[in-house]
């Protein structure tokens, strides 16, 4: 199966070909402002040229679903629809937090983006990079996570984790600051809902936004 991964929630801008489980190319940038509008189509003709492979060779897209910021997930989802609607390929959705969580190996991993001032958008994930609480938009403070902080070892990752890395002085927090959203992290979920034919509807699907 030959994915294209779109990946745009955030100030990474990422992009990646894959066939099956193998990356064929991938083109990533982070200039620590938003450039999407001006890269992400540049990306993605990098990698099709890379691959030698025409975008009517791809099987199905799949997108960042977010949380995330606002400009960033209308420009990668408005992208990756208007490339499936002409292509007719179907739209594969996944929620940004599991994609960051892909990151982390651990029994509790919490991947948090920043969302201003003390808050957080971030979920729990066991080691099988499956939700045990919903995304949420959450306010940090000194107890966050303690229930899962006091049961073992925790890992926190994303540029959302510096702001509680700041005043979590609990023993079993782990900290990966500088990790953001990769595409390539979007294969391994994108393959299993192609392959239960879980795809989203091309005109109605909206991003989470949560505020």
């Amino acid at each position: 199966m030959l994915l294209l991964s779109i990946e745009t929630s955030g100030l990474n801008c990422s992009v990646a070909l894959s066939e099956d489980n193998h990356i064929l190319a991938e083109k990533s940038e982070n200039t620590g402002k938003f450039t999407h509008s001006e890269n992400l189509h540049l990306f993605i003709e990098a990698v099709m040229q890379q691959a030698s492979l025409p975008l009517t060779a791809l099987d199905a897209i799949a997108v960042s679903a977010g949380a995330g910021s606002y400009t960033g997930l209308r420009i990668g989802i408005a992208t990756a629809k208007g490339l499936c609607f002409a292509l007719s390929k179907p739209l594969i959705a996944i929620p940004t937090l599991q994609i960051l969580a892909h990151q982390a190996q651990s029994d509790c991993i919490i991947p948090m983006l920043d969302a201003r001032r003390m808050e957080v958008y971030s979920a729990v994930f066991n080691s099988q990079y499956e939700f045990v609480t919903p995304t949420e938009a959450k306010i940090l403070d000194e107890h966050s996570y303690q229930d899962e902080l006091n049961k073992g070892k925790v890992t926190f990752l994303g540029d959302g984790s510096n702001k509680f890395a700041a005043i979590c002085k609990h023993p079993n927090a782990v900290f990966i600051p500088d990790a953001f959203p990769q595409a390539k992290d979007m294969i391994p979920f994108a393959m299993a809902k192609y392959n239960a034919q879980d795809f989203e509807d091309i005109a109605y699907f909206e991003p989470t936004y949560l505020k």
